[in-house]
């Protein structure tokens, strides 16, 4: 399989699911659970460009112009990303007929990012140590990664869907 069908499976599977884990964001919103704020992604990611890659606080940090829209920015081109993987990993075949078990175990595996590397980036250590409810934290993240891996279980059920009806 060429790097372009890959992709060409990825973005449509990464975007969907990203909006499958947005949805679950916002449904925990309304339930009064706090999310994270894209604009911090984005303030990260500003100060990363000039070089500073780890924060006490990112919240204390000084604002990036367009932190907002480059922190959601983010958010997709990593959904897609971690699409590719499971592309990748699971292979053409799988692109045929999705079935859940890869999607998620891909989906699950990817809280490791977060956990491993955003967090303590942006002040909140590893597993969210430096946070007040770290366990929380870390299954809080842990869901939102297992529904993003549904949602590229049924973003890519529609393509498969899509393209053998052409």
């Amino acid at each position: 399989m060429t790097f372009t069908a890959m992709f060409s499976a990825a973005l449509p599977i990464g975007i969907g699911a990203t909006m499958v884990m947005d949805l679950w964001g916002l449904l925990l919103r309304r339930m009064g659970v706090a999310t994270l704020n894209f604009a911090m992604v984005g303030r990260w990611a500003g100060h990363l460009l000039h070089g500073r890659v780890r924060h006490q606080a990112i919240a204390k940090a000084e604002p990036v112009r367009h932190e907002l829209a480059l922190g959601w920015g983010i958010h997709y081109a990593i959904g897609v990303l971690f699409a590719m993987l499971l592309v990748v990993i699971a292979g053409e075949g799988w692109l045929l007929a999705p079935t859940l078990l890869p999607a998620v175990a891909v989906g699950v595996g990817t809280v490791l990012a977060p956990l491993c590397f955003m967090q303590p980036a942006m002040g909140a250590g590893f597993f969210a140590s430096r946070t007040p409810t770290p366990a929380r934290n870390c299954l809080k993240s842990l869901a939102t990664h297992f529904v993003f891996g549904v949602g590229m279980f049924l973003s890519a059920g529609l393509l498969a869907s899509a393209q053998s009806a052409c």
